[in-house]
């Protein structure tokens, strides 16, 4: 053999082997997992976004950065989630340092803005609690930072996973009413949970957006799912009837409250250790009172609120909520050209119910039918495990489940929309708030 052919088969097989070789180095490799960082580690923030991730997808990423105003807090928060990565109280220092492939926001809603685009403009993909903002500047902003960085925002509506709304959805686009025409929407949170936001930084407009935009964004992302269009007009009333100042006493907070045995809505957060351990005991760091008083005379949001919605596809939609209710849950109906598809989805009450989520379907003309859905898993219903799955292994999608910054927008804006029009009495088009435009099917 010429020592050319020779130099050649050698050379082939020599390459050929260190291919094959590295191609069995790369697939014994450990996977990369992705680079998670948080800001803001309240409780929402190390529960449904902390311990609970990393004990589903603890094999796919890691956190490698935590942030918090709260010096106390953020190290209380690094102990329970048990992880070894830095934390910090300067969120431009994290984000330098750190490097995160994937920025989790779960800050106090008005704040939401700023680490959004910045984590955008760093380079993080985003996953951000709801609502994705609280007013029409700051969704804006989001909106250009996304168009300008290329990085993504996922939204975190984990009402669209749970079975009974998944079913919802897909009886609607079945068409079993035919075409749907309007649609009643009434929401109740009960004396325990509804008060619950006139506990904490909620109660103030400047924090929340108020409820219609804290608690509804929720809602009204369903109704734009479920409908498959876009809000075009809104008009509202809201009012502070029950809360706040309609009380004739008050205090700072419960803790040291002098009327704590007349009044029915005394808590002791002492009993609870997780809250305790994130919150009283981090308190003299930042002044956060867990547990203030429901009856406070500086609330500015509403306890009652009334919308009424027109969407582009000309379906229209009377919503409301009530914050003070013996129980908990909401009634939904959507009525189409062929029937009614109806629901109403108990969450909490004083009597005892069955453990599943019941649909009702009445034709025009026929017998109504009944479906069943089980809803004994944890976690709105399952909602939640299906969401973080879907996030941190996303797959099909067959149902739109996964939300992004429009839908964030569109969600949002109903409840910033409605607050204005509660504010200057007239009613308020979507299409004046942002340069996102309604369309009358979902792109």
């Amino acid at each position: 053999m010429e020592r050319r052919t020779f130099t050649q088969l050698t050379g082939s097989a020599l390459a050929g082997s260190l291919l094959t070789n590295n191609a069995l180095a790369s697939a014994l490799a450990p996977a990369k997992k992705t680079r998670v960082a948080m800001v803001g580690t309240g409780h929402r923030g190390l529960g449904m976004w902390g311990v609970d991730v990393l004990k589903e997808h603890g094999d796919k990423m890691e956190f490698v950065g935590l942030c918090d105003i709260n010096p106390g807090r953020v190290e209380t928060g690094k102990k329970m989630l048990g992880v070894s990565c830095p934390t910090f109280t300067d969120f431009d220092q994290m984000m330098k340092q750190v490097k995160p492939d994937v920025l989790i926001v779960t800050t106090v809603d008005a704040t939401h803005n700023q680490f959004i685009v910045k984590g955008m403009e760093y380079g993080a993909d985003i996953v951000t609690e709801k609502p994705m903002t609280t007013d029409e500047k700051k969704c804006q902003e989001i909106i250009d930072a996304e168009k300008r960085t290329g990085k993504k925002v996922k939204v975190t509506f984990n009402y669209r996973y749970s079975p009974h709304r998944q079913k919802l959805f897909e009886m609607l686009r079945a068409g079993v009413i035919g075409t749907i025409t309007s649609a009643d929407f009434h929401w109740y949170l009960d004396v325990h949970h509804g008060a619950d936001y006139f506990r904490r930084w909620h109660r103030l407009r400047q924090n929340s957006g108020s409820l219609l935009v804290h608690k509804a964004t929720h809602h009204f992302d369903l109704l734009n799912w479920w409908l498959d269009s876009d809000p075009e007009e809104v008009y509202a009333y809201g009012q502070l009837n029950f809360y706040g100042k309609n009380n004739s006493f008050r205090h700072t907070h419960c803790r040291p409250c002098p009327h704590k045995d007349k009044c029915q809505f005394y808590w002791d957060v002492t009993k609870d250790a997780r809250l305790t351990k994130i919150y009283v005991d981090n308190e003299k760091y930042d002044g956060y009172l867990r547990d203030g008083c429901v009856w406070k005379e500086d609330i500015d949001i509403f306890d009652k609120m009334a919308v009424q919605i027109k969407y582009a596809n000309q379906v229209q939609v009377s919503y409301s909520l009530t914050t003070y209710s013996p129980y908990e849950g909401y009634r939904i109906a959507f009525n189409g050209t062929k029937g009614r598809l109806e629901a109403w989805i108990k969450e909490r009450q004083t009597w005892d119910e069955e453990a599943f989520d019941e649909i009702q379907f009445t034709p025009n003309f026929g017998k109504r039918e009944i479906i069943r859905i089980p809803n004994n898993e944890e976690g709105h219903g399952g909602g939640d495990v299906r969401l973080r799955k879907q996030i941190f292994q996303p797959g099909a999608d067959p149902y739109r489940q996964s939300a992004g910054t429009r839908d964030g927008a569109m969600s949002c804006l109903v409840g910033i929309a409605a607050r204005h029009s509660i504010d200057s009495g007239k009613p308020v088009k979507i299409g004046d708030l942002t340069t996102l435009k309604p369309q009358s099917v979902r792109a």
